[in-house]
């Protein structure tokens, strides 16, 4: 008798044809976002130092942006506004000609329904002291203060156009008020994405380079601790419970576990946010010839899929766009 094993699993591995075959998971350019950030005041694209290959933009060039992506098949893009003024109000976030809600009609214009178009819905970008809330007496972000002003901004991304918002400030009932004011102003239509299980996170560095953030001091008081997993689904459950249409896992790499739990749990779809650090490092680490760059991106966003998100927002949507639509084979 054979003293080898009758299953040997290693048949369907024996050629690229064959992993194809067996393939579990699939990257889809639909089911890419691509994160955008409009500055004020540029009149030409300026690079991020710490993302290698990511710009700030004018808000002459996001048609054109807009276009392209569509163009390549990326399913939507997400906006961040970079003002040229802030304020401890964040006044910049609810006024119809500051540059996130400018930006939003011209992405409008020029998506024509052929991709979607997402909103930052939060006030860090806009504020002088980089918190995503107003701020009370003592210091501390007052939440229910903060909810006002979230649903001032939600009625002026939606009359911008916003097809989608991302509410990711982490202010306890953002969901259920911000639903509220669109619905009572008859914008039933526009959907919400909360950023469910935001976790307070390293590796966010980059992106406070990308929106020049004022911040002094942490976000520990309203984004999630990192140690804790239950409550990452709890969040999710409960902005679910409020309204959300989708919910999300940010970072993506470093809470794949999170991310599984909420996929398992959750009864709408999930996204991820591949964060401006995941993407730093593996660039970094690719300039330096440690990794080859493209493999280990495709694989970092199938590990993001594998874990059961329905869609990533990432750095890279419109670059792998590219590699699918050529057919690029990473079996």
């Amino acid at each position: 008798m054979s003293t080898f094993p009758e299953r040997r699993l290693r048949r369907t591995r024996r050629t690229p044809a064959m992993r194809r075959l067996s393939t579990e998971h699939h990257l889809v350019a639909a089911q890419l976002v691509l994160p955008v950030f409009v500055k004020e005041g540029i009149d030409q694209a300026l690079p991020i130092a710490s993302m290698p290959g990511v710009m700030q933009h004018p808000i002459e060039a996001i048609a054109s942006v807009v276009t392209d992506a569509a163009d390549a098949g990326v399913g939507g893009i997400m906006l961040f506004g970079v003002p040229a003024v802030r304020d401890a109000e964040g006044s910049g976030a609810v006024a119809e000609d500051g540059i996130l809600n400018r930006a939003i009609r011209v992405a409008r214009d020029a998506a024509q329904g052929r991709i979607t178009v997402q909103a930052d819905l939060c006030l860090d970008e806009f504020t002088d002291h980089g918190h995503c809330g107003l701020l009370a007496a003592d210091g501390s972000v007052d939440n229910d203060a903060t909810l006002e002003v979230y649903a001032r901004m939600a009625l002026a991304q939606a009359r911008a156009g916003a097809e989608v918002l991302g509410l990711s400030g982490m202010m306890d009932g953002q969901v259920a008020v911000i639903r509220a004011a669109l619905d009572e102003a008859g914008h039933s239509d526009v959907a919400l994405l909360a950023y469910s299980a935001k976790y307070a996170s390293a590796y966010y560095g980059p992106f406070r380079d990308a929106v020049e953030s004022t911040l002094q001091g942490d976000r520990r008081t309203y984004q999630l601790d990192p140690a804790n997993g239950r409550e990452g689904v709890a969040e999710a459950m409960q902005d679910i419970a409020e309204g959300a249409d989708y919910v999300m896992v940010k970072p993506a790499g470093p809470y794949l576990d999170v991310l599984a739990r909420v996929a398992d749990a959750a009864t709408v779809p999930v996204w991820a946010y591949q964060v401006s650090g995941e993407y730093a490092m593996i660039e970094l680490a690719a300039r330096a010839g440690a990794i080859d760059r493209e493999r280990t991106i495709a694989e970092s966003l199938v590990g993001i899929r594998r874990a059961g998100a329905d869609v990533i927002l990432t750095y890279w949507a419109r670059e792998v766009a590219d590699w699918l639509r050529a057919g690029k084979d990473f079996a």
